[in-house]
């Protein structure tokens, strides 16, 4: 009996350990790809915005500010709160704590975003001063150094590194192509494929590049009069987002007692957690909806 119960013990010990050590492997595989697929992304949006500092750096940064936040988290709802078990403290936490780590990659995005929309508000100034140029008898690399040479930040440092690619001896088409690929503007990529047409077929560059110049105007004027249109509806995404969380900081306010018993317990914690949810679902479906593609 004892050898029999011995055994079964040495069986399940077994099992579960090598249960454990699976699981242990396929989560550090998981997590080595998601490292690589991470490094790789963030790689790839900080030579868009042209920021020298390693993809590394940013995951560092990403798995600290989730990590402050989170002991942030702990320390106030441990000494704001008599209800909240350090447990459910801790739960809270891992909540902030993932919802803390994309913020640097957001951050990035967004600062790529206004960097696209800048570059394309000075593209129009651009086609025109390459015009000019080439009627006054520039040749086209000559007039795109002309745009290179001006103090306009983004548009003068992205056809510097055309022309450096130029100087390199990369033909003027794949300089255009790899320039367009690399600004990721809808925009630029129709004055790229003017430029490369004009010069296959022969065509008249000068008259190419200002009616490009005038289709980029008209694409800009409409899509400023959509966006005043839609003002009103991403007004109301933020206002609805931050509604419910204003309520519980003004019940919080009025009855603080009742709060802590609501957030004290599983079924407050999980319509929290559904309450958040539903509040990004409708944040970024109200977004989709107002962000009308010209």
């Amino acid at each position: 009996m004892f050898l029999n119960t011995f055994w079964v013990g040495v069986c399940a010990f077994a099992s579960v350990t090598l249960a454990m050590l699976v699981l242990i492997d396929f989560g550090i595989y998981i997590a080595g790809r998601y490292r690589e697929r991470y490094l790789e992304e963030a790689k790839t949006e900080l030579d868009d915005i042209l920021i020298q500092l390693p993809a590394s750096r940013m995951l560092d940064l990403s798995i600290a500010l989730s990590a402050v936040g989170a002991i942030i988290t702990v320390v106030i709802t441990s000494t704001q709160s008599e209800q909240i078990s350090w447990g459910l403290g801790v739960f809270i936490a891992l909540i902030v704590g993932a919802a803390l780590f994309p913020v640097p990659r957001f951050i990035l995005r967004f600062l790529r975003a206004q960097r696209l929309i800048k570059f394309n508000q000075q593209l129009e100034d651009a086609l025109g001063m390459i015009s000019s140029s080439l009627k006054a008898g520039f040749s086209i690399n000559q007039a795109l150094e002309k745009v290179s040479e001006q103090d306009l930040h983004p548009i003068a440092l992205e056809f510097r590194l055309l022309m450096q690619e130029l100087q390199l001896g990369v033909p003027l088409d794949q300089a255009l192509e790899n320039m367009s690929r690399r600004v990721g503007s809808d925009d630029f990529e129709l004055v790229s494929t003017a430029i490369i047409t004009a010069r296959q077929t022969g065509g008249e560059l000068t008259e190419t590049l200002e009616r490009v110049a005038g289709l980029i105007r008209e694409r800009g004027r409409i899509s400023n009069k959509v966006r005043a249109l839609t003002a009103m509806g991403r007004l109301q995404a933020v206002m609805i987002g931050a509604m419910p969380f204003l309520l519980l900081f003004g019940m919080y306010q009025i009855s603080p007692r009742m709060m802590d018993s609501f957030m004290g317990s599983i079924l407050g914690v999980g319509a929290m957690i559904g309450v958040v949810v539903l509040v990004i679902a409708g944040f970024f479906t109200i977004r989709k909806i107002t962000n009308v593609e010209v």
